[in-house]
């Protein structure tokens, strides 16, 4: 298994509690997976530099995690088709 770091924007009409389920439905999309989320740091909402999907600002979290490498691509896929995302980055430690 290889360590990552995920950097997700979340949408910002989210209120707290629906981002915390949001991370939580990540941590079992990881677990699935035969992964491990190792921490999830959540930054908090911050202004974009630009506008995404027409809003101004996201909720920021920083998560790191081991997954096997078949996985990734499967993952990936998966965080594209979550609504509640706004953008992600997606880099191998």
């Amino acid at each position: 298994m290889k360590n990552y770091e995920l950097l997700t924007v979340f949408k910002p009409n989210l209120d707290a509690e629906e981002v915390d389920k949001a991370i939580e439905s990540l941590g079992k999309l990881v677990a699935d997976m035969k992964g491990k989320v190792e921490s999830t740091d959540k930054t908090g909402r911050k202004k974009l530099a630009y506008d995404v999907q027409n809003f101004r600002d996201g909720f920021f979290v920083t998560s790191t995690l081991s997954l096997p490498e078949e996985s990734v691509a499967e993952f990936r896929r998966q965080l594209k088709l979550n609504d509640n995302i706004l953008r992600t980055m997606f880099l191998g430690v």
